[in-house]
């Protein structure tokens, strides 16, 4: 009965909501509590401290484990948009000062978080991404490591980085190739659209798909139908993590690669960039206003 326990809020962070049921069953993480502040809802440096610091929180010792118990977590958001991506603003900063060391220690940062929600932050956990909001980039990015994606209809979801001569480096080639073809993560990855999330869920991208306001719901109910067979749900992760694993190894040498090439943009490229971070601002004083 975990799963309809009142969740209770942890301790108090800055840049995110975490609440968790009593039992220690049941995790929902909000990020972008804090959007009013006027930050916008990307990948900075204090987000990825919050979460985490949560995510590592909950993660339980083989000591500490109960036979049987399985656990989910949840990565939502508390603002208009689930995440838009890596900070474009202090990408473009770290690669006009040619600083490899800042930039590749903030995507190690990155690929830690997602092979942690690939790999069920321990093993005993089903993670689910719950988009309601547009997921770009790094945001989409992190909701592939997922082992499940519900997404509300009408959202926005896509890989834009080749529109300033980069591609998602922390993990969407691989974790798309675990959903669609190759042929189909490169095409979606190259093209650089955006997507609805209906357009996804028909590729096979998005797990479940909800009316819109529905989310939530359906992340419960999931919890519930997942929670009647405990023991096969623990065994399907340990089946996935042999048979669709995505090894940090690779994760790290594909940062990596993505890390080289983005320290090789150009002048237009990074203006590119930072045009898209005026009108991720410009968005966010939109969502405030409204």
């Amino acid at each position: 009965m975990s799963n309809v326990e009142k969740l209770l809020r942890s301790r108090d962070y800055s840049t995110i909501r975490a609440e968790s049921s009593p039992s220690g069953d049941n995790h929902w993480l909000y990020m972008h509590d804090n959007i009013g502040s006027g930050m916008r809802p990307c990948f900075r440096n204090d987000l990825l401290d919050d979460m985490w610091s949560f995510t590592s929180s909950i993660i339980k010792r083989d000591s500490e484990r109960r036979p049987g118990q399985l656990r989910h977590f949840v990565l939502a958001s508390a603002a208009s948009a689930f995440n838009l991506g890596g900070d474009l603003e202090l990408f473009s900063q770290l690669i006009r000062a040619n600083d490899r060391e800042h930039l590749l220690a903030y995507a190690r940062r990155c690929v830690d978080g997602v092979y942690g929600l690939h790999t069920g932050l321990g093993g005993d956990v089903r993670t689910i991404a719950l988009v309601q909001g547009d997921a770009l980039g790094g945001g989409l990015e992190m909701a592939l490591a997922c082992h499940t994606i519900v997404a509300e209809e009408g959202v926005g979801m896509g890989l834009p980085e080749v529109l300033f001569g980069l591609f998602p480096g922390m993990g969407a080639y691989s974790f798309l190739c675990k959903r669609v073809t190759p042929q189909l993560a490169e095409k979606i990855i190259l093209d650089g659209n955006i997507y609805t999330s209906d357009e996804m869920y028909k590729m096979g991208v998005v797990d479940v798909l909800v009316p819109k306001g529905q989310g939530e719901i359906a992340v419960q109910e999931l919890i519930r139908q997942q929670q009647r067979a405990p023991q096969a749900h623990l065994a399907m992760n340990s089946v996935r993590n042999i048979a669709q694993r995505v090894g940090y190894d690779e994760l790290m040498g594909i940062t990596e690669v993505w890390v080289d090439t983005a320290l090789a943009l150009g002048d237009k490229s990074l203006r590119m960039m930072e045009r898209i971070v005026r009108a991720q601002e410009r968005r966010l004083g939109a969502s405030n206003a409204a």
